[in-house]
């Protein structure tokens, strides 16, 4: 605010009393210099240091409801008002606290700032093994990435000190002196809100209570915040929602986040257009596109991007006596059906889905897009079977159109790729490991085993069969971007890591821990825009990696235009196989007869399209 302010005249301070206001002591009140009117104002109790901004226009309450800008009905405290706010009806008092402009703040019992106000920032908690030390720290730059890499390297001392040093730094510098409400927010039938910034735009409306909470609205990517709620200790980025009697405590909501239905969540953090209602989570990392529907489904103890859990899914991490101190990750894509139960610990392969009651720790990141079933005691494992499914062709395209988060305000990296270096090297793992059972096997068995899981003989000769669908699709649709272009550096030629969004090779991650360690990262910052030139990079360090698959899985040493247009081929017709097997799949479901016909007519004519591949973008 730019205004001059003077003090109230002796003539002002008379009207003032008759319109029922009192002051402690009225040389601590200052207004506008240019504009201030006393019969905007009544009803005050003005207590320590007030000032008052212009206030000579008018706000809409409500749609097409529009009431003159003022102060009535309220008990100020230490308060610093913008320009034409309306503040009424403050049954309790506003203490310590700055208001932007353009606010409307109506029947609300509390605002203030207390003594060690922290607004949520700054605070260690324990995701993933919800009885561990505290792993990750609290502040509104947090993104997936950073939270991830937190919580991947916690064992790492040098590194989890410097990385609370630079976090910790980045608080204390930009720790607010008290209670800040940015401009155009509306707080509205509300109870109590302590030590809380509220940013601009925000909408706050019946909420029971927000303590030690920073809400990052924007003008642009606003929060609204509903009835009901109760928010503790907890970081809310722009564009989110919160509504209708969620109740979280010591959580990060990211961007474009939605909660509601009486979602309750503690020590969690939820990342980039995640949908939370009903359930409830705890200790749990929930990444970009994480999906929680239902009212009986608990996310406790668990890494998940890109995960849709199904009614009644629940985790044990529980162990006899020893308290609930495991944990596991289900990689992106993954499902879990209604009534799954997973016992961790367990790691479950990329576009995965798990079926009933999983025991024996399952680990199947070296088989990805598979089924994991359980029937009775029998634990069976399908492998590759997602690969070819209606729902996985229905999911990798609904993503990218769901991302609702502001374009120019995105902290958290999303890489929609699901064939990728990260996947196909899991693709490429779990195709030696079947070849490798049925060597070890022979043909004449009905069934494999994998650790305590059970393939069945036809499925593991068809999981063999997709996996290689999917290198070869994979390979050719990079092929068709850099041709015969040899690649420009060797990075990304060794294995992958996929950090809650942003895929990259390990051997970059690796060397973000090192400079980090060693100082050349100075600040949180640095990190998030070494993320983002990793992600930049991504089709160069892609096409390391997969000209080496190319040469490795054709037992070449060059490609030339030979072998390019082999590559090529097995590509068309791969792509063709996919789509056969994803058409029989949907035909499949139609003989049920739970879908209609124009829906799986609509389908079949999409997929018919899908078989040029130039008319798709989506695969890379």
């Amino acid at each position: 605010m730019n205004q001059t302010f003077r003090k109230l005249s002796n003539k002002e301070i008379q009207r003032m009393q008759a319109n029922g206001c009192t002051a402690q002591d009225w040389n601590g009140i200052q207004v506008d210099t240019k504009t201030f009117d006393t019969q905007r104002f009544s009803r005050i109790n003005f207590f320590g240091e007030v000032s008052i901004g212009a206030i000579d226009g008018f706000i809409e309450v409500s749609d097409g409801f529009v009431k003159p800008c003022g102060i009535n009905n309220a008990t100020l405290r230490n308060v610093s008002v913008g320009d034409n706010c309306l503040i009424e009806n403050i049954g309790n008092y506003i203490n310590n606290v700055t208001i932007g402009s353009g606010c409307y703040i109506s029947n609300v019992s509390t605002i203030e700032t207390t003594a060690g106000a922290y607004y949520g920032q700054g605070r260690t908690i324990s995701v993933l093994n919800e009885v561990g030390k505290g792993n990750l720290i609290l502040f509104s730059g947090l993104s997936s990435q950073l939270a991830a890499f937190m919580i991947k390297f916690f064992d790492n001392k040098p590194l989890r000190d410097a990385m609370e040093k630079l976090v910790k730094d980045e608080v204390e510098r930009t720790r607010p002196m008290r209670t800040t409400i940015g401009n155009s927010v509306r707080i509205v039938n509300a109870s109590h809100i302590v030590n809380t910034c509220v940013g601009n735009g925000c909408s706050i409306s019946g909420t029971s209570r927000l303590s030690e909470c920073t809400i990052d609205s924007s003008t642009d990517n606003p929060i609204t915040i509903g009835t009901g709620v109760i928010c503790e200790n907890s970081i809310i980025s722009g564009g989110s929602t919160i509504v209708n009697s969620v109740k979280i405590t010591d959580c990060f909501v990211g961007e474009a986040c939605e909660m509601t239905n009486g979602f309750t969540a503690a020590s969690s953090v939820f990342f980039a257009n995640s949908f939370m209602a009903n359930g409830e989570a705890c200790a749990a990392f929930c990444g970009p596109f994480t999906v929680s529907h239902h009212k009986s489904s608990l996310l406790i103890g668990g890494m998940f991007s890109f995960y849709n859990a199904g009614s009644g899914t629940n985790f044990s991490n529980h162990a006899y006596k020893m308290g609930p101190m495991h944990y596991g990750t289900l990689e992106r894509g993954t499902k879990t059906a209604s009534g799954a139960y997973l016992l961790m610990p367990a790691n479950i392969g990329t576009f995965s889905v798990c079926f009933g009651k999983l025991m024996y720790h399952p680990d199947t990141r070296d088989l990805p897009f598979s089924y994991l079933i359980a029937y009775n005691d029998t634990m069976y494992l399908v492998p590759g079977r997602n690969f070819t499914t209606v729902g996985l062709y229905r999911d990798i395209r609904k993503w990218p159109k769901r991302d609702k988060r502001q374009r120019e305000e995105r902290k958290s990296i999303v890489n929609f790729d699901w064939l990728s270096p990260f996947s196909i090297g899991e693709v490429l793992r779990g195709k030696h490991i079947l070849e490798k059972l049925r060597a070890a096997s022979g043909d004449k068995v009905s069934t494999y085993n994998y650790h305590e899981y059970v393939i069945k003989a036809p499925l593991l000769r068809k999981g063999i069969r997709c996996y290689d669908i999917a290198l070869r699709i994979y390979m050719g649709a990079v092929l068709k971007r850099h041709a015969l272009t040899p690649p420009a550096s060797t990075i990304g030629k060794g294995n992958w890591t996929d950090l809650s969004g942003l895929l990259l090779p390990e051997s970059e991650e690796t060397r973000l821990v090192d400079d980090t360690i060693t100082g050349k990262i100075a600040s949180t910052t640095d990190i998030l825009l070494r993320f983002k030139q990793i992600h930049a990079n991504y089709n160069e360090y892609r096409w390391a990696w997969s000209h080496q698959l190319i040469l490795d899985y054709y037992g070449a040493e060059t490609i030339t235009q030979e072998l390019e247009k082999q590559v090529m081929d097995d590509y068309v017709t791969a792509r063709r196989e996919w789509i056969a097997e994803i058409k029989r799949d949907a035909e499949k479901e139609f003989s049920l007869g739970d879908v209609d016909r124009e829906v799986f007519e609509d389908f079949i004519t999409q997929l018919d399209r899908e078989v040029d591949f130039e008319n798709t973008k989506l695969y890379m």
